[in-house]
């Protein structure tokens, strides 16, 4: 800001001279549509000159409507001088007065006191301006004005903005600034080295988010503006405030952070070539990393990095481990590895620990006692590892302690031996598991298993389901993950009611979000009725039940669309209870087809055939039965004397309501319609 200043005196001493040899030229007006200064250009000038109160000085007053400052970044800056030029005895040029710009960043020089002293003996310029608590002294020497020696203190962080607009297209918002620098300004650019202080600094990305606010610090720098992109090195440290980068928000301590970095900038992005970070309780790191414009990561390279928890987790973990894994983490214990990410693509990682708890706040997530480590590359091959946990919870599925070794080659991690998982008093028994980290996503899981004595009551007490008893098994023989998809190959096999359930087609989409997506197909064989409907206290049927749920899918364990074929074709018995469940639910009447009075004689029924189809989407259950006509569909076929005859009447029904008829079946009554 002081290279047009000084050529300005410098053209205002040429002008006194005159002025002083030629007395008669006293209270003259000087006017020029433009003048074109180097690293400087004004317009609309007019300069005032006349006599002064004080002998052998003059009262000057400049005014340019415009002045442009590119080195600054200053467009259109209006500018005003006003103040007392004279010649002390030691022939120093003196200039007392004010100054005032009219739209620089920040308000800056806004209404300033002026102070400049010209002395050719000793080749130099001094400028001193103070506004209000801001304080800026600065020297140069009079053959080299473009560079100076500056000391700010109590500095609008935002008076700066127009300096760093010039290579950086963010915005500061805020703070205050001490520094003693060196600042040369050449055509092409800028460099600048010193030191500083910063208190309260806030400045957004060039998108406009905050990226951060309440900053102090302190450090020396080495910035230079005439190369592209441009470089900036800094040692020192920072405290207090949040910090933005990409998806990690730093909330600092009171007390100091060691960094030292070397970066360049360009386009509004940033490019850390070596960054070293010691937040001595919290975090460690050495790396580099690259920051695009909006604040996206686009390259991490943490060559080494030693995370204590809870501390690392509070200023540096959230908000993004909370996006990735579950909100309000508890974490405590102790993690270090390295890792290399670039262009959307993981190159290696490693991961280790002596002791590390994990968990959610709302249970869903928890991981007691990890300990031992991973460590992968996509190119070369790594030595054997450990990992091991004492308990895992997974949307309250609890596993038991395990330890798993794994080993990095040719690009996939690798389970080396299999893995047996207590689960529900049952285990599962991992064979194969490889994860390549740079496969399309429909291939980067491979995983095969055996489930085998699963105890069903343990599972149904789990997630709050009507307890019955029974077993789970079957194998996994292979998984296929693709977004947040994933998919089986295999089944599983549910021993329950004396017959079976077979489960295929499994897939399971977020996990771990608050509300799962589960698909699959069911295929029913030989349940035994009496055991089912007396679990579920629907009402008496014998007999045996084949069938098919097709379809199904479960949002946060509620169904929302499945095809379902339920038959039982051997015949049996049915008590009056459960024909007019079944009657209800579909819409009739209690004992449709039945005439009342003959009903009341008898608890229970021969029938031929039952049969009931469904079909939800939508909301909406499209209903049906063994046949069906205008007047309804045939739910139970009765077979001899009483004969029984249960027709469902409605064709679709909404889900909710259906629902509700069915839990009115199982609380002991004849549902309600």
């Amino acid at each position: 800001m002081f290279r047009p200043f000084s050529r300005l005196l410098s053209c205002l001493c040429a002008l006194s001279s005159l002025l002083w040899v030629m007395p008669s030229w006293a209270d003259t007006v000087v006017v020029a549509k433009r003048i074109d200064l180097p690293g400087a250009s004004l317009q609309d000038v007019r300069m005032d000159v006349a006599p002064g109160t004080d002998p052998d000085s003059l009262r000057i007053r400049l005014h340019a409507g415009k002045a442009d400052i590119p080195a600054l970044g200053w467009k259109r800056i209006g500018l005003t001088l006003d103040g007392r030029l004279q010649r002390d005895i030691q022939l120093r040029w003196l200039f007392d007065g004010t100054v005032q710009l009219a739209g620089a960043p920040g308000g800056a020089l806004g209404n300033a006191m002026l102070n400049l002293v010209v002395d050719a003996t000793a080749n130099t310029l001094e400028v001193d301006a103070n506004q209000g608590a801001t304080h800026i002294a600065t020297a140069f020497p009079l053959d080299q004005p473009t560079h100076a020696q500056i000391n700010l203190r109590n500095l609008p962080a935002s008076w700066l903005q127009g300096l760093f607009a010039t290579v950086w297209q963010g915005h500061i918002g805020g703070g205050k600034l001490d520094a003693d620098l060196a600042l040369d300004l050449r055509d092409e650019g800028f460099e600048s080295s010193g030191s500083f202080n910063v208190t309260d600094l806030k400045y957004a990305t060039p998108a406009g988010n905050v990226a951060g606010e309440g900053l102090a610090g302190h450090a020396r720098y080495e910035f230079d503006a005439t190369r592209h992109p441009a470089q900036l090195a800094l040692n020192g440290g920072i405290r207090g405030g949040q910090l933005q980068f990409g998806p990690v928000l730093a909330r600092l301590p009171t007390h100091e952070v060691v960094l030292d970095m070397g970066a360049s900038t360009e386009h509004g992005g940033l490019d850390v070539s070596h960054l070293h970070l010691d937040d001595s309780d919290a975090l460690a790191l050495d790396g580099a990393l690259s920051v695009d414009a909006k604040g996206n990561v686009q390259k991490l390279k943490l060559d080494h990095f030693q995370g204590r928890f809870p501390a690392a987790y509070d200023r540096y973990g959230q908000p993004w481990l909370d996006s990735a894994l579950a909100p309000n983490l508890h974490i405590a214990g102790q993690l270090d590895g390295h890792v290399d990410y670039a262009g959307d693509t993981w190159h290696s990682f490693a991961f280790h620990t002596d002791g590390l708890d994990v968990a959610d706040s709302a249970g869903q997530l928890q991981a007691n006692g990890l300990h031992g480590g991973v460590d992968w590359s996509a190119q070369t091959d790594k030595s054997p590892t450990t990992f091991g946990w004492n308990q895992l919870v997974l949307r309250r599925v609890a596993v038991g302690a395990a330890q798993s070794h794994w080993r990095s080659h040719n690009g996939s991690l690798s389970l080396q031996s299999p893995l047996d998982i207590p689960i529900f008093k049952g285990h599962a028994n991992v064979t194969a598991l490889d994860w390549r980290p740079t496969a399309s996503k429909a291939q980067r899981l491979n995983l095969s298993a055996n489930v085998v004595g699963v105890d069903v009551t343990t599972l149904n007490q789990t997630f709050g389901w009507t307890p019955f008893t029974g077993t789970l098994g079957g194998t996994i023989s292979s998984m296929q993950w693709t977004g947040d998809r994933y998919a089986m190959d295999g089944e599983l096999t549910f021993k329950a009611f004396n017959g079976t359930a077979v489960l295929n087609h499994i897939a399971v989409q977020q996990p771990l979000g608050d509300s799962p997506v589960v698909f699959g197909d069911i295929a029913l064989h030989q349940l035994d009725l009496a055991s089912l409907t007396d679990t579920f206290n629907f009402g008496s049927i014998s007999g045996r039940l084949d069938g098919s749920i097709d379809g199904l899918q479960l949002v946060g364990g509620n169904p929302v669309a499945f095809k379902a074929s339920l038959l039982a074709q051997d015949g049996g018995r049915i008590s009056l209870k459960a024909a007019n469940n079944l009657s209800i639910i579909t819409g009739g009447s209690a004992a449709s087809g039945l005439q009342g009075a003959v009903l009341k004689l008898f608890k229970t029924f021969n029938y031929k055939r039952i049969g009931l189809h469904g079909s939800l989407q939508g909301g909406v259950c499209a209903l049906g039965g063994l046949d069906g006509d205008a007047d309804g569909y045939t739910i139970v076929e009765g077979s001899g004397l009483p004969f029984v005859h249960v027709v469902g009447e409605q064709d679709k029904v909404d889900w909710p309501t259906l629902v509700r008829r069915l839990k009115a079946s199982s609380q002991g009554s004849v549902a309600e319609r």
